[in-house]
Formats: C-alpha cells, structure tokens, sequence
C-alpha cells in the first residue's frame, strides 16, 4: 500500500535531519579530538585574508618576476597538453579493449577495468613522491605524474562514452557483416569523437591547475619558482605568481568552453 505524501515527507525530512545530525556529529568529535577551536578558526579566516590582501599584493617591484614567471607557466601548460594527449591515446585503445561493447572478452574488461582503477585511486601527490625517487626532481617526473592519473581517469570516462553512445551502432553493423576493425574505426570511434575531445578539454584543464601542485614536488615549471618565490618571502613576487596562473586558467577554460560548443 502507497504511503500518503504527508507520511512520505515525514519520512524523506526524517532521514535528512538524521544525516545532518550525523554530520554535526562527526564534525564535533572531530574538533574535540583534534583540539580545533572552531570559533578562533572562523575569526581567523577574515585576518588570513587581509594579510594576503596585504603581503600577496603584486608591486611595481614584481613586475620584473614577470618575464620568468610567463616562462614557467608556458612550460607548465606544455607539460599539462602533451601528458593530456599521450594519456588520451593510450586511453581510447585501452578503453575499447576494457569496454563491454567493444571489448575482447570479459577477462581483458577485468583487467583493464582494475588498471584504471588502480591508476585512478592513487592521489597526483603520491605518484609525484613515488615517481621522485625514481626519477629525481625533473620535467620528466611531472609528465609521469600528470600522465598515470589522466590515464586512470579518461580509460574510465572513455569506456562509459563507448556503453553510453556507441552500443546500438555496434550491434548494428555488426548485424550486416561489418568486421570488428570495421565497425571501431568507421563507425565507434567518429560517433563518441565529440565526447572524448571535450573530455581531453577537461583533463587539460585540470592538468594545468595540478601541475602547479607537482611542480612545487617535482621541482619543476611555475608550481618550483612560486614555492622559491615564496619560502624567500617575496611575497609580492608569488601573488604575481598566483595572479598569472589564474589568468592562465580562466583562458584556457574560456577557449574550452568555445570549443565544446563547437563541436557538441
């Protein structure tokens, strides 16, 4: 028997409240356990700011940081493209080997589905550090870093593109005689093109906001010169920093988001 829709809400505002309340009180023990003050953290947030408002100011003096600075932010976007295409390659044939239209048989799907499972759950900052020891503090060891996680990521996005929009035409040419080569180049691979470049998009840029972050590890591109810039305290140099990268940032989602509508 259906419930009425007052008992339904009740029910439905019933466990929302009680997930809230979990919440809260995981947030409490939280902070008890921790020793975190939550009102000082708050007043603080305001303070925080008016000192970056203050020291992080981009000067008159800073502007001579600014050929360097544009230096090691092209290089870092370089990096973020060409880890963003290599990953994007080795993704889509693997995706097709691991996807349940296009795939062999269900062992290769099992195995591949575990790789960029594996390549996936591992953070940017982990394959920074473990790629570090190997291969010291280089471009290369930012490039595998960057590289490993795009693939974990786009083999996975790229084999639901293929399930999502690809299988009907699968079934069907494959219902006319059409060989397997025939159907993945002729027919899947232009049908999901749209969808795995605005993917690859996507990756790029959030492969040029990570790589700041395994530059300052890696001691590489504009993630190196911000972590120098600021560990010497020059502080309107690293606001400047920052301010190139947003700028950076903002423009390649703007020529993004152009693109996409495009080819979408």
């Amino acid at each position: 028997m259906m419930q009425s829709p007052k008992k339904y809400l009740a029910h439905k505002g019933w466990h929302q409240t009680a997930v809230i309340a979990l919440i809260g009180g995981i947030y409490v023990f939280g902070s008890w356990a921790l020793n975190f003050n939550s009102v000082d953290g708050f007043i603080a947030v305001p303070k925080a700011f008016a000192w970056l408002g203050i020291y992080f100011r981009p000067t008159a003096h800073s502007m001579e940081y600014l050929p360097k600075i544009w230096q090691k932010l092209i290089q870092t976007v370089l990096l973020a493209i060409s880890s963003t295409v290599v990953a994007a390659i080795v993704s889509i044939f693997v995706a097709l080997l691991g996807s349940k239209v296009t795939g062999i048989n269900s062992f290769v799907q099992t195995i591949v589905r575990g790789v960029a499972s594996f390549f996936r759950n591992i953070p940017l900052v982990a394959w920074s550090m473990i790629l570090l020891f190997s291969f010291k503090q280089s471009d290369f060891t930012g490039f595998l870093a960057l590289l490993l996680m795009s693939i974990g990521y786009l083999i996975r996005a790229f084999m639901e593109i293929i399930e999502d929009e690809a299988s009907e035409t699968m079934l069907a040419l494959k219902a006319t005689g059409a060989s397997y080569f025939q159907v993945i180049f002729q027919a899947v691979l232009p049908q999901i093109l749209p969808s795995i470049l605005s993917w690859i998009l996507y990756m790029i840029e959030n492969n040029v906001r990570d790589a700041t972050l395994v530059g300052i590890l890696t001691g590489t591109g504009i993630g190196f010169i911000f972590d120098i810039y600021y560990k010497s305290f020059r502080f309107d140099a690293a606001g400047m920093t920052v301010l190139a990268i947003i700028i950076v940032v903002i423009a390649l989602e703007t020529i993004s988001n152009q693109i996409r509508r495009v080819i979408l």
